[in-house]
């Protein structure tokens, strides 16, 4: 004679750590002071912003001094890399675009054939939204910057 199937069901950790009804939920109070924190450290996005840029102008340089090595295009892409994680909580959410757009171009796979008048253009794009503080790619310029660096981009990727 067969034992009857028997049915095991798992507990749901994952509403236990995310919350959910009876379990707590997310506390709202402590979320509002990560957000009022946040706020108090906004005054020094931009400081923070340009300092992030600099040290990619900087991986450009060693670039222009060394040549373009795969160490010095990994550099230059961790450096993208940040900005593109970084430009959007800066509130520059067109940094985020344009630094993704970069990082594309100088991925793994195709950094050694990324021509560099066009990484140039990338960080020229990226220094002069932040120069002149054009935060969305709503702005008129750079809405036209995004698209023709993202075009030109994925031409060239298409050629690989």
């Amino acid at each position: 004679m067969s034992k009857p199937a028997e049915f095991i069901q798992p507990p749901n950790t994952l509403r236990l750590k995310v919350g959910g009804a009876g379990f707590g939920g997310i506390d709202a109070a402590a979320i509002a002071r990560a957000e009022a924190a946040l706020k108090d450290l906004s005054s020094q996005f931009g400081e923070w912003l340009n300092d992030e840029v600099n040290k990619m102008d900087a991986a450009r340089a060693e670039i222009r001094t060394k040549g373009a090595t795969a160490e010095t295009l990994k550099d230059l892409y961790l450096r993208a890399h940040d900005l593109k994680g970084l430009g959007a909580t800066y509130e520059f959410p067109i940094v985020t675009h344009i630094s993704a757009s970069l990082c594309k171009l100088i991925d793994d796979h195709a950094r050694m054939q990324a021509p560099l008048f066009l990484v140039d253009a990338h960080i020229d794009a990226i220094k002069a939204m932040v120069r002149d503080s054009i935060r969305e790619d709503t702005h008129p310029v750079g809405r036209v910057l995004v698209m023709e660096l993202e075009s030109r981009t994925t031409e060239h990727l298409a050629t690989l």
